[in-house]
C-alpha cells in the first residue's frame, strides 16, 4: 500500500484498526469491509493492521480480505501455537501477536512460552502488568531477554482500567531503558488528554504518548513526561509537537496503537493543523 503524502512520518501507520472492539463492537463483516475501503482513503497511510481476536480469526475465511493483514489478540500464551496455521487458513497474512499472560507458571515463565511457540518472523507483542504489579520488572525483564515487544492497556470499558499519567511516564521510561517496542491498546480515541463526556473516564491522548516517548528517548526526567501527559489544551500540545525534532525516531519505540475508530484520529490532526 502507497503511503499518501498527507501523512507525515511520524504518524504513519500509527493506529490499528480494532473496529470490533469496545467501545465500537463493529460486526465483523462490516469491519472488514470498511477495513479494505479503507485503503482508498486518505486514511490510508494513517491505519495499520486489523486487530481481530482468535475467537473470530477462523470466520475471516468466508470474507473478502485479500492483501489484508491482521494482528491477532491471543487470550493465553497456550494459544500461540496454533494462530499461524489459522491465519493461513482464513486467507490473511500475519502481521503481529498480541498476547495476555495467564494460566500455568510464572507471568516471566509465560513469556519463555510465548517466545517459544510464536511463528518465526512474526512480531510478538506481550501484554504487560501494571507497574504497581510486584511481576512488573520481571515480565519486562523477560520480555526484553526473548526479543518480544511491550504491550500497554491505556484504558478499557471502567475507570479503574485507565493507568495514571505517573504509571504510563513508567511504562514508557521502561520501555525505552530496555529498547523495547510497544503498543498501546484501549482508551486513545483522540489526540489529546480529555475527560469522556458520557463516562467521565480520563483518557490519554496519544499525540501526548507520542511526544512522551520522544522526551524518553533524548532522556527526560520522568516529570516531563507525565507533564507532557497531563497536557489537555490541544493548542499547547500541538505547538509542541510541531517543535519537537524526535517524532520520527520516537515510533521506533511507540509504535501504534488499537482504536475502534481510525477517522476520530484523523479528524484530530486535521483540527490541529498537523495534516
Amino acid at each position: 500500500m502507497s503511503i499518501p503524502a498527507s501523512i507525515p512520518v511520524p504518524f504513519q501507520h500509527l493506529v490499528d484498526d480494532a473496529a470490533i472492539f469496545p467501545p465500537g463492537l463493529a460486526p465483523l463483516p462490516a469491519a472488514v469491509a470498511a477495513h479494505r475501503a479503507l485503503a482508498m482513503t486518505a486514511y490510508a497511510g494513517l491505519v495499520g493492521p486489523l486487530v481481530i481476536d482468535t475467537a473470530r480469526l477462523d470466520d475471516l475465511a468466508g470474507l473478502d480480505t485479500a492483501g489484508f493483514e491482521v494482528s491477532v489478540v491471543v487470550p493465553t500464551p497456550a494459544e500461540v501455537a496454533g494462530v499461524a496455521a489459522r491465519a493461513t487458513a482464513a486467507g490473511v497474512r500475519l502481521a503481529s501477536l498480541e498476547v495476555r499472560l495467564g494460566g500455568p507458571g510464572t507471568p516471566a515463565g509465560q513469556v519463555a512460552a510465548i517466545a517459544a511457540a510464536r511463528p518465526a518472523g512474526v512480531t510478538t507483542y506481550v501484554e504487560v502488568p501494571r507497574p504497581a504489579s510486584p511481576e512488573w520488572p520481571a515480565v519486562l525483564d523477560a520480555v526484553a531477554a526473548h526479543g518480544l515487544r511491550l504491550k500497554l492497556r491505556t484504558g478499557g470499558t471502567e475507570a479503574a482500567a485507565f493507568p495514571a499519567e505517573d504509571e504510563v511516564a513508567a511504562w514508557i521510561i521502561a520501555a525505552v531503558t530496555r529498547d523495547l517496542p510497544f503498543k498501546c491498546t484501549a482508551g486513545l480515541h483522540h489526540a489529546v488528554r480529555h475527560t469522556g463526556a458520557i463516562t467521565g473516564f480520563e483518557h490519554h491522548g496519544y499525540l501526548n504518548i507520542l511526544l512522551a516517548t520522544a522526551q524518553a528517548v533524548a532522556g527526560a526526567e520522568a516529570s516531563t513526561l507525565v507533564a507532557t501527559l497531563a497536557e489537555r489544551d490541544a493548542a499547547t500540545l500541538a505547538a509542541a509537537v510541531r517543535a519537537a525534532s524526535g517524532l520520527a525516531a520516537a515510533r521506533n519505540t511507540f509504535t501504534s496503537y488499537g482504536s475502534c475508530s481510525v477517522v476520530e484520529p484523523y479528524d484530530d490532526l486535521v483540527a490541529l493543523d498537523l495534516l
